[in-house]
């Protein structure tokens, strides 16, 4: 893997914030007990759960990056637009949260491929960035970097340089680096900090919800800091909503998982757009206006 991106110097670092757009019902921790077909019949709560972000980011005065399903894109095609309006990147997160470790490569060209085509028709923008469900990118799939360039996309933020049971590849670089070269795609990892010579989560998702606030933040001033280098956070628009569906037989380390400080979630993005300052991530790797 070839050479990563310059660093940066601390006072101009700009963060990444982005948001996986999927509803409940989508997580890949209950897709043994939620079956793909019955998901148009089920209650959906992305489109409120959605404006309540870009209220928070407003409020903020931050922008984000929406990796977006096509699958939610067909379905609710004036909350595209309503991002796309406020200002915010649009970009992918395939079509149906089918996770990229699960597919040929014919599969995985079709999926990237048909998601970019929704998106931009609905946005009326360009697609530029992608990242897979649960980082499902990694040492068994990276052909899959290559498919993202070859299909038109001009960045991936699928590998979280970490060790975990259903996704990681704690070997990467923890910070935006070239794959194949700076005339291809550019990967841009979610941010860890080195500890105790391994790399502990410190860009959001469940371990920011099970985490003080307190040392989340300190974290990820540690990597503006110390290491001179963005943040790149996501979280899921269903962390916003405690009163959420639950569906039965989910076990017990996915229940709490999922579940775990919902109703604290948004006082803590609130506070993160106090804390930090945010930006799009074409804005920030990419250089673009």
């Amino acid at each position: 893997m070839n050479g990563p991106v310059p660093h940066l110097a601390a006072q101009t670092i700009r963060n990444a914030m982005t948001i996986d757009v999927e509803d409940y019902f989508q997580v890949s921790a209950f897709a043994s007990r939620i079956a793909r077909d019955s998901w148009p019949s089920r209650e959906c709560r992305v489109e409120a759960n959605v404006d309540r972000i870009l209220a928070i980011l407003a409020d903020g005065n931050a922008q984000a990056t929406f990796f977006t399903l096509g699958w939610i894109a067909e379905r609710y095609p004036t909350l595209v637009r309503r991002i796309v309006a406020a200002g915010h990147e649009l970009a992918s997160h395939g079509y149906g949260h089918q996770r990229a470790t699960d597919q040929t490569r014919a599969e995985f060209m079709e999926d990237i491929v048909r998601s970019k085509v929704i998106l931009e028709d609905i946005g009326g923008q360009r697609v530029l960035g992608y990242r897979a469900p649960s980082f499902s990118i990694g040492p068994v799939n990276l052909w899959a970097l290559t498919s993202l360039h070859d299909a038109g996309y001009r960045y991936s933020s699928s590998i979280y340089p970490i060790a975990h049971d259903h996704y990681g590849m704690p070997d990467a670089p923890r910070f935006p680096f070239y794959p194949h070269g700076t005339d291809g795609l550019l990967e841009i990892p979610i941010t860890t900090v080195r500890l105790f010579e391994r790399n502990l989560p410190a860009g959001g998702g469940g371990y920011f919800r099970l985490l003080p606030y307190s040392l989340s933040r300190m974290l990820m001033r540690r990597v503006n800091h110390d290491d001179g280098q963005p943040t790149i956070f996501y979280f899921h628009p269903w962390e916003l909503d405690p009163g959420q569906p639950r569906p039965d037989g989910i076990g017990l380390k996915s229940r709490f998982r999922h579940y775990v400080n919902l109703g604290r979630m948004e006082d803590r993005i609130r506070a993160l757009t106090r804390d930090f300052a945010w930006d799009r991530m074409d804005r920030i790797f990419l250089g673009r206006p």
